[in-house]
């Protein structure tokens, strides 16, 4: 018998019992589905069983950790049902692309249509699959054995992937015969995904999940064709330069190639950057060009950047950051946790903008202040502007979409631009990364650079931060006159020898710890590389250092 202990209770099992066993006993007690279980401080899926003596914890479905999971089941689930009405021999490829608001775009390549009888039954495969409740087994394999599952399945993603891992076994899930690998936890059978559409969406599929504040009912799923069309650039220029993966990125450093890879996706970067300082000119009478995009997508360097495009038809560009207008620290407003809410509209003196703004549209001179982060002061050092009639004001915020930023500013004369670091490498074919998780990766090695902040801090905020971005940032993408993607397809192998220090710095037993362990385990998939040979104008400057701009 072991001993099990939660919230302070002592319970005896029998030794082998699974972690399943026991949340079923506790599940009435919690509005949502129990995910994951925390076994002495370390994350156990359900199907794991009970060997000694522990203090156990759950995690729902609305906690981080647990929709990831869901999220990573329903995908098994729907590649599985994709290959039982298709046929497996029909697909060549099954790739789950981006995340579009809640749901995940997914294209398929093969001999097979995607019209509404094979979505009828792809749908009705996966409901079945559901109700049968079938059991995702795990279990760790020899790395070459792994390697020739995949084979056997043409999964050569999974087989350039695997070449450098640096463990000998690696851990494969099996779905009634159907074998993958997943970056992260999974759920115990097919029962537990209850909520899902599949649907058509532009030349592929979309998976529709419940988000992580509602996971027991499925969202309207909103198009989004800026941002869509945007994604798929990017991964367009991924194709050309011939890296889809992280096994492609890791082949393209290895054989030498790096700093071709950095001179092409600089110049695809400053081609857009042109685009849309060619399209502000045409435009005629902008005076306000107003970049807006969540935490770390690296505003400050784009915003330098397009002033630099703009000077080469004869404007005069002048960069304002919208931080520089924050509130002084102890007049921050609040949230419901008692925290500084840094993300939100009226942590932004708003009066102050604009009056600034308004008297050097009427040809005034002004002194522009600067934040100190350090101080969490505004302070003023002769920062004065005057605007001639070739200037234009570049200014950059998290709120710069939102009209009640600038509300004394003409509508007429702003051009609104959208950015954010989308990624559009995956890991493998099933195994994207998400977003925010380069985003996060940014912030944490810039805070540390910078101002001084510790990864575990940077974490611990991540959630307002999120919270804000989905409050004050998302609902105004689509209102955009242009979108920019930063994120560069190397980045995240340049980051990591930056990331890797701070992340080791998070002990156990911090609320921290799980997520900088996730992190640390996810950059092992990259070989890393020096940042020596980024150019001084690179958006992953204003990460790492050394940029030649002031950011």
């Amino acid at each position: 018998m072991v001993t099990v202990r939660i919230d302070g209770r002592e319970k005896q099992y029998g030794e082998g019992t699974t972690y399943e066993t026991i949340v079923k006993e506790y599940q009435p007690q919690y509005d949502n589905t129990i995910a994951l279980v925390s076994s002495n401080g370390k994350i156990r899926e359900l199907f794991k069983k009970v060997k000694k003596d522990c203090d156990v914890s759950f995690f729902t479905l609305r906690d981080s950790v647990g929709h990831k999971t869901y999220v990573r089941s329903a995908i098994m689930l729907l590649i599985k049902a994709l290959r039982d009405v298709a046929g497996a021999d029909h697909l060549q490829k099954v790739k789950v692309e981006f995340a579009i608001g809640p749901g995940y775009y997914c294209s398929v390549k093969g001999d097979v249509e995607l019209d509404d009888a094979l979505l009828r039954r792809l749908n009705q495969r996966m409901r079945e699959l559901v109700d049968a409740d079938l059991p995702v087994v795990k279990k760790s394999y020899p790395m070459q054995e792994a390697m020739e599952i995949f084979r056997r399945q043409k999964m050569k993603d999974k087989e350039k992937l695997f070449r450098y891992r640096r463990s000998s076994y690696v851990n494969i899930y099996c779905l009634d015969g159907f074998y993958d690998y997943y970056y992260g936890y999974m759920l115990p059978s097919t029962g537990y995904v209850k909520y899902f559409e599949v649907m058509p969406y532009e030349d592929g599929l979309m998976l529709l999940l419940p988000e992580q504040q509602a996971p027991n009912r499925l969202p309207v799923m909103e198009p989004r064709e800026k941002l869509f069309q945007t994604l798929k650039k990017t991964d367009a220029w991924g194709r050309m330069m011939g890296i889809d993966t992280v096994g492609d990125l890791n082949d393209k450093i290895c054989q030498g190639n790096f700093n071709d890879m950095i001179l092409v996706q600089e110049a695809l970067q400053e081609r857009r950057i042109g685009e849309i300082a060619e399209d502000i000119v045409n435009r005629g009478g902008v005076k306000f060009v107003m970049i807006a995009g969540p935490s770390s997508s690296g505003k400050t360097t784009f915003s330098h950047r397009l002033s630099i495009q703009l000077r080469t038809y004869g404007l005069t560009p002048h960069p304002i950051a919208l931080d520089d207008y924050f509130v002084n620290r102890q007049d921050t407003p609040k949230d419901e946790n008692g925290e500084y809410n840094f993300e939100c509209l009226e942590a932004i003196d708003l009066k102050q903008f604009n009056k600034d703004m308004t008297e050097l549209l009427e040809g005034k001179t002004v002194e522009l202040p600067s934040f100190n982060f350090k101080t969490g002061t505004r302070e003023y050092r002769g920062n004065y502007k005057t605007l001639g009639p070739d200037d234009v004001l570049v200014i950059e915020g998290i709120h710069g979409l939102n009209d009640a930023t600038s509300y004394a500013l003409p509508n007429e004369s702003k051009y609104k631009i959208y950015i954010s670091a989308l990624t559009s490498i995956n890991i493998d074919e099933h195994n994207r990364i998400p977003t925010t998780d380069g985003r996060l990766l940014r912030r944490m090695v810039r805070d540390a650079r910078t101002r001084g902040a510790s990864a575990q801090r940077t974490i611990g905020m991540w959630s307002s931060v999120r919270k804000g971005e989905e409050q004050y940032i998302f609902p105004f993408q689509e209102s955009a006159d242009a979108m920019f993607n930063s994120v560069l397809i190397y980045e995240l192998a340049v980051l990591k020898q930056y990331a890797e220090p701070l992340l080791f710095g998070i002990n156990k037993g911090e609320p921290e710890y799980y997520e900088a362990k996730r992190l640390l385990k996810f950059l092992e998939y990259f070989v890393g590389v020096s940042s020596d040979d980024l150019p001084k104008n690179s958006i992953c400057r204003e990460f790492v250092g050394g940029s030649c701009f002031h950011v």
